[in-house]
C-alpha cells in the first residue's frame, strides 16, 4: 500500500487520517450540478428526506426518545430493539443535505429546524454516563448489553456516531458529536480484552460501531476510538456467537476465504477492515479485504451488483446460487457494498472497485427509491412472476411507503445526500474521476489545487466533456475509468477533435499526464450499444438465460410494456439486432432497448406439471414456434413505478 501525502480534508463521510496508507483520496471539493444524478438527488432533497420527520412521527421512533427522556407517556412503540437508528440515518442524511444546501448559498432552512430538534431529542434521551438506547431505556430488553445477538445497541452507536460526524462536518457544531463521544466513551469503558479491566469481552453481532468509531477517531484524533474499532474487529470469529456466520462470527476476518452470513452485517464489518488497513497500513487486513471481495464479486453478486440469495437470514448463498424470483438483494446490502467498495478504491487505488460501485449505484441501489420518492423496495428481485401475489411487508416485491423495519429508505437517503464524495479522487499528483456525472470536483497536485468539470448526459450517452478549471503550472495526471462493460472508447480534444496523445490505458485507468492550462478540454467517449450477456454456467437459475445490458444499466422486461401482457410465455431472439429508442414519455425519460421475442402458447394447467423426459411436450426447446413479437426493456432502476405487474431481467432464449 501506498501513503498518500496529506490533502486538504474532504467534507464527506470518509475523512483519512492525515498519515493513512492509502492510494488516494477522496476529492476535496465536489458538486453534481445537473444531468442523471442530480435529478435523482434532487427528488432525495425534495420529497425523501423531508418526509423523514413525519414518517418517523408515524412510526413512533420520535416518540421513543422523548419517552426515555421523559418527556412523553405511554410505551415504545415498534417491533424492534434497531428503531433509534432510522432516526440516526435520518439525521446524516439531513446533514449532508444541509451542506449541500450551504454550499449553493442557500442558508437556513425548515430541514436545518428539524434537524435541530430532532438532534435535540436525541440528546434530551441520553443517560447521565453516556449510554443511549430506547428499547433498553424503556424496560423492552433484559438490560444493558445482556443480548448483543439481537438487541443491536452496537449498530444503534455506530449510526448515532455516522449522524454525528456528518453533522459536526456540515455544520461545524459539536452539539450531536458530544453526544456520539459520550456513548463512544461508555462503550470503550465496558468493551475490551480479557485482562483489561473491562467488564465486556465480546462484540455487537450486528456490525456498524467498528467503522463508525474509525470515522470518529478521524474526525476528533483520540486514538482510543480507532484501538476500539480494531478491538471489535478483531473479536469477530472466536465463538462468541457459537460461531455461526449470520453474526459474522464462524472465522476469524483475517482467515475467511469467503463472503457468508448476513450480507449486510458481512459488508459493514469489511468496510470497517478496510478503513483500519488505511489507517493502520496492516498488509494481512488489507489482503483479507480484497480476498473477500473478490469471492463476493465472482460468485455471490448479482447481475444488478445487488447481494444477498436468501430471504431467510438475509444472507448470501453458496456460491454461484443466485436465483431470480427469491433474490433477495436488500437495498441496505447495495449501500454496505458500494460503502465497502468505496474504501477498497480509496485503499488501493484499483478500478475494479468503482466497476462495482457503478453497476450497484445505477442498478442495485437506485431501484430501491421510487421514481417520485414516495415509496421503497426493501427486496430488490430479478424476476416477478405472472400470478405473483403480495403478502405485503418487508419483503415485498412491490413498493412500500415504508417498513416496520424500516432501515432501506434512510439508507438510501444518506447515500443519496453524500453521493458527491464517492465519485471523484485525488492523489496529491492529480485528479481520479471513478464515475461520470455533470458537476465540479477538486483535487491537487504539488500542494496546489486543481479543479476539473465535467459535463455529460452519462449513463443516456457515452460523451463525457471534461474541462480543467484551475491547474498548476507544473504537470499533473487526469485518470479516468474505463468501465469493464465498455469495449470501445475514444479520448479527443475538444476543440478540433484530435486524439489525445501520450494516453497510457493502466489497471483500468485511462490516465493523461501534461502540463494543463485553464480551459483546456478534453472529450471522453464511451461506446454504448446495447448488448446480450450471459451469466457463469455455475449459475443454474439463469442458464439458457440472456440479459440486456447497456452502458451501466441492466434492462428489464415489465408486463406493461409487453404486447400480450404477462411474460411467462415470452422468450428473446438473440439474433435479432438490439435497438435503441428514447422514450422522454416513459417512466420519467429512459432509453429503452428495442429486441425481437415471441410469444408461445402455454398448455393448460394440468393435475401434475411434469412429464418424462421422452415426452417431447416437457421440453422448453421443443415447444412450437411462438408469435413474433417486439420486446421492450427498460433500466432496471425504474422498475416497479407504473403500479403491479411481472417482470424479469433473465430472458430464456427460444
Amino acid at each position: 500500500m501506498s501513503r498518500t501525502p496529506p490533502t486538504r480534508s474532504s467534507t464527506g463521510p470518509i475523512r483519512l487520517g492525515p498519515q493513512a496508507h492509502a492510494a488516494l483520496r477522496p476529492s476535496v471539493a465536489a458538486a453534481v450540478t445537473s444531468g442523471f444524478w442530480h435529478d435523482r438527488r434532487r427528488v432525495n432533497a425534495q420529497v425523501g428526506i423531508p418526509q423523514g420527520p413525519a414518517l418517523l412521527e408515524a412510526a413512533g421512533n420520535l416518540h421513543n426518545l422523548r419517552l426515555v427522556a421523559g418527556d412523553a407517556e405511554g410505551s415504545f412503540v415498534g417491533d424492534y430493539p434497531f428503531q433509534d437508528t432510522d432516526v440516526y440515518k435520518w439525521l446524516e442524511a439531513a446533514s449532508w443535505q444541509l451542506a449541500q444546501d450551504a454550499a449553493a448559498g442557500r442558508g437556513t432552512s425548515a430541514l436545518a429546524a428539524e434537524v435541530d430538534r430532532i438532534a435535540a431529542l436525541v440528546a434530551a434521551a441520553q443517560q447521565e454516563d453516556g449510554y443511549l438506547n430506547t428499547w433498553f431505556q424503556s424496560g423492552k430488553g433484559e438490560g444493558r448489553y445482556s443480548d448483543l445477538r439481537w438487541g443491536h445497541e452496537l449498530y444503534c452507536a455506530g449510526h448515532l456516531i455516522q449522524a454525528a460526524v456528518a453533522h459536526h462536518r456540515a455544520t461545524g457544531r459539536a452539539e450531536l458529536l458530544e453526544v456520539a463521544r459520550r456513548f463512544a466513551d461508555q462503550i470503550d469503558a465496558t468493551f475490551g480484552p480479557e485482562g483489561s479491566g473491562k467488564p465486556l469481552d465480546t462484540f455487537d453481532a450486528h456490525p456498524e460501531v467498528e467503522t463508525a468509531l474509525v470515522e470518529l477517531h478521524r474526525e476528533t484524533g483520540e486514538p482510543r476510538y480507532l484501538e476500539l474499532a480494531a478491538y471489535f474487529v478483531d473479536r469477530h470469529g472466536h465463538g462468541a456467537h457459537g460461531h455461526e456466520p449470520y453474526c459474522q462470527d464462524r472465522v476469524p476476518l483475517r482467515e475467511a476465504d469467503t463472503v457468508e452470513g448476513h450480507a449486510v452485517r458481512q459488508l459493514y464489518l469489511l468496510a470497517a477492515a478496510a478503513d483500519l488497513a488505511a489507517e493502520t497500513g496492516e498488509p494481512a487486513l488489507a489482503e483479507a479485504c480484497a480476498r473477500l471481495w473478490h469471492a463476493m464479486v465472482a460468485t455471490k453478486t448479482h447481475l444488478t451488483g445487488g447481494v444477498g440469495a436468501h430471504h431467510d437470514k438475509e444472507d448470501f448463498g453458496d456460491p454461484y446460487e443466485l436465483p431470480n424470483e427469491r433474490a433477495y438483494c436488500e437495498t441496505c446490502a447495495a449501500v454496505a457494498s458500494i460503502q465497502f467498495s468505496w474504501r477498497m478504491a480509496l485503499l488501493t487505488g484499483h478500478a475494479r472497485y468503482s466497476d462495482l460501485i457503478e453497476r450497484t449505484l445505477f442498478n442495485g441501489f437506485l431501484a430501491g427509491m421510487s421514481l417520485d420518492g414516495e415509496s421503497w423496495l426493501y427486496v430488490n428481485p430479478l424476476q416477478v412472476r405472472d400470478g405473483y401475489v403480495d403478502a405485503g411487508g418487508d419483503h415485498s416485491s412491490r413498493r412500500t411507503r415504508w417498513f416496520r423495519c424500516a432501515c432501506c429508505p434512510p439508507n438510501v437517503m444518506r447515500l443519496l445526500g453524500s453521493l458527491e464524495h464517492y465519485l471523484a479522487t485525488t492523489d496529491g499528483r492529480g485528479v481520479q474521476l471513478h464515475q461520470y456525472a455533470s458537476g465540479r470536483f477538486e483535487g491537487e497536485a504539488h500542494g496546489l489545487p486543481i479543479i476539473v468539470s465535467a459535463n455529460t448526459d452519462y449513463p443516456w450517452q457515452g460523451r463525457i466533456e471534461i474541462t480543467v478549471e484551475e491547474t498548476p503550472v507544473q504537470p499533473w495526471t487526469l485518470s479516468l475509468r474505463i468501465p469493464q462493460w465498455c469495449t470501445e472508447y475514444t479520448l479527443v480534444h475538444a476543440d478540433g477533435g484530435e486524439p489525445v496523445d501520450g494516453v497510457v490505458l493502466d489497471d483500468g485507468w485511462l490516465r493523461v499526464g501534461r502540463a494543463w492550462a485553464p480551459g483546456q478540454q478534453v472529450v471522453l467517449e464511451l461506446e454504448m450499444r446495447p448488448r446480450l450477456v450471459v451469466a457463469d454456467p455455475r449459475v443454474d437459475a439463469v442458464r439458457g438465460c440472456v440479459a440486456i445490458e447497456r452502458g451501466p444499466l441492466v434492462h428489464c422486461l415489465e408486463q406493461q410494456d409487453q404486447p400480450g401482457g404477462g411474460l411467462d410465455a415470452v422468450t428473446i431472439d438473440p439474433a435479432v439486432p438490439l435497438a435503441v429508442k428514447e422514450r422522454p414519455d416513459l417512466l420519467g425519460g429512459v432509453v429503452t432497448v428495442v429486441a425481437g421475442g415471441q410469444r408461445h402458447t402455454l398448455p393448460d394447467a394440468g393435475w401434475w406439471p411434469y412429464a418424462p423426459a421422452t415426452d417431447t411436450t416437457a421440453t422448453a426447446d421443443s415447444r412450437a414456434p411462438g408469435r413474433a413479437m417486439e420486446l421492450t426493456a427498460v433500466p432496471y432502476y425504474a422498475w416497479a413505478n407504473r403500479g403491479t405487474g411481472s417482470m424479469r431481467v433473465w430472458l430464456p432464449t427460444g
